[in-house]
């Protein structure tokens, strides 16, 4: 790999990695916040595995990358995500 691909790779990794623990804030409702911290443990451990396995064994970045991703697509946000009042009350 030449030094610009492999730039270009770790960017991905960081871009996935980001993609992974961006999840929208949940409602307000108590079984919606639950879900919504268990999602994010889950997807930061997903993380912390997938990156370490890699550094551990290949050190390719575009295979962590990747493998990020496909643990995040089976891991969907299933809560109701917050959504501000749009009636003037939030000011």
């Amino acid at each position: 790999m030449t030094e610009r691909t492999l730039k270009v790779g770790y960017a991905d990794l960081l871009a996935a990695i980001v993609e992974a623990l961006d999840v929208p804030l949940p409602s307000l409702a108590y079984v919606d916040e639950r879900r919504y911290y268990r999602l994010l443990e889950h997807r930061a451990a997903d993380v912390r595995i997938a990156v370490g396995v890699n550094l551990a064994h290949s050190g390719d970045p575009w295979l962590a990358a990747s493998e990020i991703r496909r643990r995040t697509a089976e891991e969907p946000v299933t809560y109701t995500p917050y959504e501000p009042k749009t009636d003037g009350a939030d000011r």
